[in-house]
């Protein structure tokens, strides 16, 4: 018994502090309990769906949960199990690949902005304000009247739209740290700009970035299901949140569920990645683990 308690106090000594704060931080345990079953069956998508989701039953139209359809049927007679699950794929790949996009077109920006200063910083800074002064909802709309609209411009419109917020929290993180001294010590040997920034500064902020682009995925989900909402998503037949829940007010009567399902899927899923966020602010974030030091 001895033996094995050493063994694993000597494996938990291994463990990065940062490792063990993740994994046992309580929110993004609770968040990722919410998150990893949408995720899962997203990605398995056709191979855990009863049914084609475009494949029509209409003698079962407006069927209630239970028996042969698990959660119901919609107006013309679609499984709403397999377009809950199939739906999640779209919002969960509006979701991700959007933030990611917006981290792409942000980190640099805000990463030059926060090193350079000057005359870069504030011509840099004053279009990021242009693009955060238009509403959020209202810049996508106007970029996607531009496009066709489809799920990768659906991806480009939100990304765009996220990325001046995300440069502005690398900015600030970036003039905090461009002074320290491993930083003035690599321009003391002579580094190169590039290096410094990617080498050097980007490290040490990732704490920050990481956490503004987690939360940013559930506002991307809920942008893209608004976008989809409005006709401006993937479009029909294909299934998604947005243009279930838009389809369901008509038929809100015959088939409550028709609107229930898609939207509890999106609340979960929202609420999840909200919660991890929040977590990983706890444990990332250097002024919110200091004040509570």
């Amino acid at each position: 018994m001895a033996t094995e308690d050493a063994t694993a106090e000597t494996d938990g000594e291994r463990l990065p502090p940062i490792v063990t704060a993740l994994a046992t931080n309580r929110r993004i345990l609770v968040g990722l309990a919410l998150l990893v079953p949408v995720v899962v069956a997203a990605i398995l998508g056709e191979a855990v769906a009863p049914y084609d989701p475009t494949e029509t039953h209409v003698a079962q139209r407006y069927a209630g949960p239970g028996g042969q359809f698990i959660l119901g049927t919609d107006h013309l007679g679609r499984d709403l199990l397999s377009r809950v699950i199939l739906g999640g794929r779209t919002s969960l790949l509006l979701g991700f690949g959007a933030t990611a996009l917006g981290l792409t077109l942000g980190v640099p920006i805000g990463l030059l902005a926060g090193y350079v200063k000057g005359r870069t910083d504030e011509v840099l800074m004053r279009v990021m304000d242009i693009i955060i002064s238009v509403p959020t909802l209202l810049l996508g709309l106007l970029i996607l009247v531009a496009l066709p609209s489809n799920i990768v411009n659906v991806i480009l419109a939100i990304g765009v739209v996220y990325a001046p917020r995300i440069a502005r929290v690398t900015r600030s993180a970036t003039l905090s740290v461009s002074e320290q001294e491993y930083v003035l010590a690599a321009r003391a040997r002579g580094e190169s700009n590039s290096y410094i920034l990617f080498r050097e500064i980007l490290p040490n902020v990732t704490g920050p970035v990481v956490v503004e682009g987690s939360v940013r995925v559930g506002y991307a989900i809920m942008i893209g299901t608004a976008l989809s909402f409005l006709g401006l998503g993937s479009g029909p037949p294909n299934p998604d949140w947005g243009f279930m829940i838009a389809t369901a007010r008509e038929h809100i009567y015959q088939t409550p569920w028709f609107l229930i399902w898609p939207s509890l899927a999106l609340l979960v899923t929202v609420m999840a990645t909200n919660v991890i966020g929040d977590g990983l602010r706890d444990v990332l974030d250097p002024r919110v683990t200091g004040e509570r030091q």
